[in-house]
């Protein structure tokens, strides 16, 4: 850093809110566990059921949307593919090494933005705009590649399991070649990922299907995926793609060239570089938790849940406010675009003003 400033002094060092962990078993919580599920039926949109806190991360579901880049190189790295067909194969990698690290957290409407920043210079954000949907975009200025993405969930009881379906899109732009790749996310089974899902490049008409496998009802095994990739107007795949997406992926190319695709097992996870807590707004999502976080962390739940009950009251009570006075909520770094949420400054604009 420049001026004698180091990383110490502008980001918190890494805390144990990115690790795995339970507030508490599922035995100690039966009681709750069971009260909650004799108030649901199936086929029951599970929006307004509000969870026990203790099933709930250490992270916002915000923060968790920044796992998309525990991997950060191959992202990164997308740019640095010399053709169309070896970009699209850097892209289906980037997306199917994204599943395995984060479970879901809580949201606020007013919350956001998430800073985080890696090693490999990869800038993220994310903003609650509403309670539907959450958006977050993230950029490698040097790399000249960006992606922007709003994700929004819609949940039912199913009877012997909870489906969460992921409604919205992402887009990863490639700046120097002047490529958007549009892909869609999985749908969650609990704890599965399960669906069918998409990558298209309009400009050079590659494209990707993606399955997520359940797991049968009988036999079978979980988390498998299979994948596909195509080469423009070929109805038969170049690449087939199989395994397992928290383990082991294998591809096999048409000249008969079989590789590992990813190994999820072997991958660093990159941690995130967010900015000191009294260096955020009220509204940031680490400042805006800190409460619950620290008293699941000790797993006072009884503390935990009074804290998220308060955050969810002044919500309530400023979203009446608002309404009395006719105030429109305004977003802070994404609008709405058709059916999409864009962020406002992106490297593509910045790109094309420094120009002018």
């Amino acid at each position: 850093m420049s001026n004698g400033t180091s990383d110490a002094d502008l980001f918190d060092s890494h805390d144990d809110r990115d690790d795995e962990g339970e507030a508490g078993s599922v035995e100690e919580h039966k009681s709750v566990i069971m009260h909650l599920l004799s108030q649901v039926r199936l086929g029951m949109d599970l929006t307004k059921v509000v969870l026990p806190t203790f099933i709930l991360e250490r992270r916002s579901l915000l923060e968790m949307y920044a796992d998309f880049f525990a991997h950060p190189d191959l992202f990164v790295s997308i740019s640095d593919q010399k053709d169309a067909r070896d970009r699209m194969v850097q892209v289906v990698k980037w997306y199917l090494s994204a599943f395995h690290a984060g479970r879901k957290g809580s949201e606020l409407v007013s919350e956001g933005p998430v800073p985080w920043v890696s090693k490999n210079s990869v800038t993220f954000v994310a903003e609650q705009v509403s309670h539907h949907p959450p958006t977050f975009y993230a950029e490698c200025f040097n790399k000249k590649i960006q992606f922007n993405a709003h994700i929004w969930t819609k949940s039912k009881f199913l009877g012997m399991s909870i489906g969460v379906h992921n409604i919205g899109q992402g887009c990863v732009s490639c700046l120097e070649h002047d490529e958007h790749y549009i892909l869609t996310f999985p749908n969650v089974p609990w704890v599965e990922l399960g669906g069918e899902c998409n990558i298209n490049c309009s400009k050079t008409g590659y494209s990707a299907n993606i399955v997520f496998h359940t797991k049968p009802f009988y036999g079978g095994k979980k988390h498998r995926i299979t994948a596909e990739i195509f080469s423009p107007n070929d109805k038969k795949s170049f690449c087939s793609i199989e395994g397992e997406w928290n383990g082991v992926m294998y591809a096999k190319y048409s000249t008969g060239e079989n590789v590992v695709f990813i190994d999820t097992k072997k991958l660093p996870i990159i941690k995130k570089k967010v900015r000191k807590l009294e260096d955020q707004n009220e509204y940031e999502s680490r400042c805006l938790w800190k409460d619950v976080t620290f008293n699941l962390k000790i797993r006072d739940i009884d503390a935990a849940t009074e804290a998220k009950h308060r955050l969810e009251e002044r919500q309530r009570a400023e979203a009446r406010e608002r309404k009395e006075k006719e105030i429109q909520w305004e977003t802070r770094l994404f609008h709405e675009d058709g059916e999409c949420w864009v962020y406002d400054e992106p490297l593509l604009k910045r790109l094309g003003a420094a120009k002018h």
